[in-house]
């Protein structure tokens, strides 16, 4: 069983009579606070992988909750046969395994007879397996063409060259870029203090400071006091989005706007939109970094990365000619 605070359990503790006085919204703050373990893009994907699954149930007269891991491994493997990347079937089990977990059942992955599930896992694994597919770096050189690609004073032209900067200089998630509040932005003689209160490896919000430099070249700081002045606002998110007028608004962008703007600048610097995305900011800080010679560990000290094995993978791969075994007599 999962150690999860689940519906089930919540509903059994409310009804026992050890706890006669506990109030109904108290529980549903506690309810709250199981809904708020998973991110809530995470949950998303899993609501509508647990549709997809639910769908396919019903069109076979089989019991979803509790599933059988037998009915589980087959529907995987249906999902592999339809064209579904087993990056996504891994996601779907997941689903599976936590509506189970939800609903007070021990998840199927858990079950006497998993193996199933694990076998065909390997087996769609070793034959529909490809390398993944790696968008480019926004390194050094390409953000600078696409700030210059950024032409003009418009409203448009302002922000995006600060949200360029900014997602590449602090080697942010777009997820980061988009929740940044102006409070978490401190103004030094040396550049800038950027606080992230939550992400993508902190779900706990325990939070963490960036410090960006001034900058000669890419001049982060610059830019977005550039910003922040052009759009005269004192508080709340700090990149917006914006109408198709060019008008400013309250709302923050969505992770999804940063990738479109990321995909529209490097087109008008000349690069293939198809090979970029909202990613392209944060991995071109990690290979500029690396290219510079700075260590994982001062390299980690931006990303934030938990584990150093992603990062020492930027530095092999641009060490992967440097003092090559074979360059004395190839």
């Amino acid at each position: 069983m999962t150690d999860d605070l689940d519906d089930t359990a919540l509903t059994r503790i409310a009804s026992t009579p050890l706890i006669p006085l506990l109030l109904d919204d108290e529980i549903e703050a506690a309810r709250a606070y199981v809904a708020a373990a998973r991110a809530p893009a995470t949950r998303r994907a899993y609501e509508s992988d647990w549709r997809i699954f639910l769908a396919w149930c019903a069109a076979r007269a089989i019991e979803p909750l509790p599933a059988a891991p037998g009915a589980v491994a087959i529907f995987l493997s249906a999902e592999a046969d339809a064209g579904v990347r087993p990056s996504t079937i891994g996601r779907r089990l997941a689903a599976i395994g936590y509506m189970h977990a939800q609903a007070g059942y021990d998840p199927p992955q858990q079950q006497p007879g998993a193996v199933a599930i694990r076998n065909v896992v390997a087996g769609i694994r070793r034959t529909h397996g490809i390398k993944k597919v790696q968008k480019r770096a926004a390194d050094g050189d390409m953000l600078r063409d696409m700030l210059r690609g950024c032409e003009g004073d418009s409203v448009r032209a302002v922000r995006d060259r600060a949200l360029l900067a900014i997602g590449m200089a602090a080697a942010l998630r777009r997820s980061e870029l988009v929740a940044l509040d102006i409070d978490d932005v401190a103004i030094t003689p040396d550049g800038l203090l950027i606080t992230i209160r939550k992400s993508k490896t902190d779900q706990e919000g325990e939070g963490a400071t960036i410090a960006v430099p001034e900058g000669r070249r890419i001049r982060p700081k610059a830019l977005l006091l550039a910003w922040i002045a052009c759009a005269g606002f004192g508080d709340g998110p700090v990149f917006r989005k914006l109408t198709p007028q060019g008008r400013i608004t309250a709302k923050p962008m969505s992770d999804r706007g940063v990738a479109l703007v990321v995909k529209a600048r490097a087109a008008a610097a000349g690069y293939d939109p198809a090979q970029v995305a909202g990613h392209s900011l944060r991995a071109g800080f990690l290979t500029e970094a690396a290219r510079q010679g700075a260590t994982v560990f001062k390299m980690k000290e931006v990303s934030r990365h938990k584990s150093l094995e992603i990062l020492s993978d930027y530095v092999r791969n641009h060490e992967l000619f440097r003092d090559h075994a074979g360059e004395r007599f190839l």
